[in-house]
């Protein structure tokens, strides 16, 4: 796929944000709000198991603060641990949210590690898919199972930097190498972000945008964190595009040149 197109495209949308955020972990409701408005996000992505957007009418709704006029609502499956209880999620979403189809499709293995459970992820992908969902789906990052979930039809590929939650950053640069290398469709990195400099890097390497919830909602200010991790995504593409130096391992090259030294 041609990374270096100006926006963001998924699923035939064009996002001017490559930043994409998610909305648990925050204190109340104003706190996501205020967090998710600073880090210039687009795609807000929502536990549909863990947040209320309308399945409780006695209780106060996420789109009273992050209304779908303004924000392209994700549901996800988050806390769904087979196909089954997925493809129930996303079909009460789509319920929800008046028909609509693009959706983050994860299926956890287990409660302790959140790996994905990638067998249960296919099933799930293949049945969403052939009944019109535009799915972005949360992988690992082995580049046969990202390749397979494309080839299946989902609209974007989200492999893990490392534990969902952690804060560990990118930890299998290479695999992701391999992902970018062979897909056509988008490759967002999703969890394990722990700071801005994670972000940058995933940037760097070419990945066309980057989901994080904690490192923002679980940060000492996740207001001025979510401004951090804007401007770190927004470098990190430049970066990407301008195209780094070579790195010259045991030799240096002086910044000024030689001709014309005072003597």
């Amino acid at each position: 796929m041609p990374r270096n197109t100006e926006k963001l495209i998924i699923a035939d949308k064009q996002y001017n944000s490559r930043l994409l955020v998610g909305t648990g972990k925050y204190r109340d409701f104003n706190e996501t709000r205020d967090a998710i408005v600073m880090s210039g996000a687009e795609i807000v992505t929502v536990a549909i198991r863990r947040v209320n957007i309308g399945q409780n009418a006695n209780e106060p709704s996420l789109l009273e603060v992050l209304p779908p006029s303004k924000f392209t609502i994700l549901p996800n499956t988050a806390g769904c641990y087979n196909a089954k209880e997925a493809v129930r999620t996303l079909r009460l979403a789509r319920e929800l949210l008046d028909g609509h189809a693009l959706v983050k499709l994860e299926v956890l293995a287990d409660d302790s590690t959140l790996f994905p459970n990638m067998p249960e992820t296919i099933i799930a992908a293949k049945e969403l898919v052939a009944d019109g969902f535009q799915v972005m789906v949360y992988c690992t990052d082995d580049p046969i199972q990202a390749k397979a979930l494309e080839e299946i039809g989902c609209v974007a590929v989200m492999p893990l930097a490392s534990l969902i939650g952690s804060g560990m950053g990118i930890l299998n640069p290479w695999n992701l190498d391999i992902i970018l290398d062979r897909a056509t469709v988008p490759v967002l990195v999703d969890a394990g972000i722990g700071t801005a400099s994670d972000a940058a890097i995933a940037m760097e390497l070419g990945c066309d945008g980057v989901l994080m919830n904690t490192a923002i909602a679980k940060a000492k200010n996740p207001v001025l964190m979510a401004s951090a991790m804007k401007k770190a995504v927004e470098a990190g593409r430049e970066a990407y595009r301008a195209g780094r130096m070579a790195k010259k391992i045991y030799q240096a090259s002086a910044s000024s040149p030689s001709e014309g030294k005072i003597t």
